[in-house]
């Protein structure tokens, strides 16, 4: 991973800059398996104040490079708790789909970041779940919606993206007792050469995972949300998970079995 930070910036947070680009790569990486791509770059932009923003990651020959804009004032606490370079780097590990299909790479890095994330131990599934619980309903079909290929509209690119592989990930485990997660379907494709240096068709993408975990469930998804509204009871969802809501919390209950360690962000619970 090279790193290019701004020239003759002696106010820039270099230190804590990396200490964030490391972890961040350590958490693609556990989810993962490997590192998505060869070589990749993260090109720095100073800014003024102590956010990050910005962010912005395209394929090259070998690997991808990431840009993202860096506060001067950013603190160590604001670097620990960011999201967006995780993210970035997720965007790595999928191949490079058509317009229309943006969607699914949004979709995927909004998904997999915060449940790579707590697999490092950067931040609690119960965080996780929370957040979830909270911003996945802007993902549902709203009045004039017409499928995930159809509507762009932020919360369908990114959150109606997330609702596909959450939905994907709990068949997945159904199906094949929790043997398999949609984690191995992405394994799968990244291991096919499908990262962001090469130029798939979006079915290619997800035959490839689906013969992975030796279910349709990717296609069959695919098949129903893309070019129609598609509704989904998020509530049934929850209550099916073991999910209950408490003010802007969520938990699992009492009753509900726990998830495999290695699921640490996702019940496996079967239904």
């Amino acid at each position: 991973i090279e790193v290019l930070f701004p020239p003759n910036d002696s106010d820039f947070p270099r230190t804590l800059a990396l200490e964030w680009i490391t972890t961040a790569a350590r958490a693609v990486t556990k989810y993962y398996g490997r590192f998505p791509v060869d070589h990749a770059v993260v090109r720095i932009r100073a800014v003024a104040g102590d956010r990050i923003s910005s962010g912005k990651t395209f394929g090259t020959r070998d690997g991808g490079v990431i840009t993202v804009s860096v506060g001067r004032a950013t603190t160590a606490a604001r670097f620990h708790a960011d999201w967006m370079m995780t993210h970035e780097m997720v965007h790595l590990a999928f191949p490079s789909v058509a317009e229309e299909h943006h969607w699914i790479e949004e979709g995927l890095a909004t998904y997999v970041e915060p449940i790579a994330r707590v697999q490092i131990g950067n931040v609690t599934a119960s965080q996780v779940w929370s957040d979830v619980v909270r911003d996945l309903p802007q993902g549902l079909p709203e009045a004039g919606d017409r499928g995930l290929d159809f509507t762009h509209t932020w919360g369908r690119t990114y959150w109606g993206g997330a609702l596909f592989c959450l939905l994907a990930d709990v068949e997945i485990r159904r199906r094949t007792a929790n043997a398999k997660g949609l984690e191995d379907a992405l394994r799968a494709i990244l291991q096919s050469g499908g990262s962001i240096s090469a130029d798939w068709d979006i079915k290619r993408a997800l035959e490839t995972g689906d013969r992975v975990v030796g279910v349709p469930v990717l296609q069959e998804l695919y098949a129903k949300m893309p070019a129609a509204p598609d509704p989904v009871d998020l509530a049934h969802l929850w209550e099916k998970l073991g999910l209950q809501r408490r003010d802007q919390s969520a938990f699992f209950r009492t009753d509900a079995p726990p998830a495999p360690p290695r699921q640490a962000a996702l019940p496996a619970r079967e239904f």
